[in-house]
């Protein structure tokens, strides 16, 4: 049952709601615990009585660790929202959100640096035109820890006790190739039908052949990839311009008018995505205010 109430008529209490975040992102009460400063028997009380509050289960107990309920999950997304809006609505107050300056570092993909955060960057320097912005474009994972980056956009969840992330949510990869391409080679309604296709592969290893058959159930062999790159930009690049079907996340790719999902039927992989940053995120205004409001643009993307 989702959450659905009349939030004016609620009377809402901050520090919980903020408990109830923390503990959402990090999966349990220690580790809530660990990113707060505060003692977990206190945390717990806390989420205990927002839960009362609203009158609803936010949790179940998965294990060692927490699970979010159809509840928390609506809930959750409010929160953040609010909590974005309290960061901003604090800077503004003070006269300070123009005032920040220095440079920010952020790292993501090639294809999301290329395509997710422009529009975040260009709300960012109407908010905070005196923040410098370094994009690092890498498939690699920049190391937060030696300073790297600042802030990095991850399909994966650090472990590092000295960084916290923020899950935005999930995203799904599927194959995509143009209308021309397909017009070309002919209609691929069947994953034999790939057979006959130019696929447009990550590597020489064998890494993407081998997960690309494992998670979607395909039979493509070293013979079907005949174009190999690890840029991701290029990879965008020659699908767009009729070379083969490449992987791509929905997010980019069903932007781009030009490419077409094949066999859409098929499952996609599925992957979350964390937006994490070193803990100098609870102690910079800088850091912060960009954090808050690339979670909040990128949870819209």
């Amino acid at each position: 049952m989702r959450l659905c109430m009349d939030w004016r008529s609620v009377k809402f209490d901050w520090n919980r709601a903020r408990a109830f975040l923390v503990v959402a992102e990090e999966g349990s009460l220690s580790a809530a615990a660990r990113a707060l400063g505060m003692a977990q028997p206190t945390l717990g009380r806390q989420v205990s009585a927002l839960e009362r509050e609203l009158g609803v289960v936010l949790f179940e107990r998965t294990g060692r660790g927490l699970s979010l309920t159809p509840s928390g999950l609506d809930l959750l997304e409010h929160v953040r929202q609010m909590g974005s809006a309290a960061s901003r609505v604090s800077l503004a107050a003070g006269g300070q959100a123009t005032s920040v300056e220095g440079t920010i570092s952020l790292t993501a993909s090639e294809i999301y640096s290329a395509h997710l955060l422009p529009p975040v960057i260009a709300r960012l320097r109407a908010q905070a035109p005196g923040i410098t912005v370094e994009i690092v474009a890498s498939n690699a994972a920049i190391d937060l820890r030696r300073r790297e980056a600042d802030i990095a956009l991850r399909s994966f969840r650090p472990t590092q006790p000295d960084l916290v992330a923020r899950k935005l949510g999930d995203d799904y990869a599927r194959l995509y190739a143009s209308r021309a391409y397909l017009q070309r080679v002919g209609p691929i309604d069947h994953p034999d039908d790939l057979a006959r296709a130019d696929i447009i592969g990550f590597d020489a290893d064998g890494q993407f052949l081998h997960g690309v058959n494992t998670r979607l159930g395909l039979r493509l062999t070293p013979g079907n990839i005949p174009l190999l790159t690890g840029n991701h930009l290029v990879q965008w690049e020659l699908a767009k311009q009729g070379l083969g079907v490449a992987m791509f996340p929905d997010s980019v790719a069903r932007r781009e008018p030009s490419l077409v999902p094949v066999l859409p039927e098929l499952p996609p992989m599925e992957f979350p995505l964390w937006l994490t940053a070193h803990r100098e995120l609870n102690t910079s205004r800088r850091v912060r205010l960009v954090f808050d409001l690339m979670a909040a643009e990128l949870s819209r993307l």
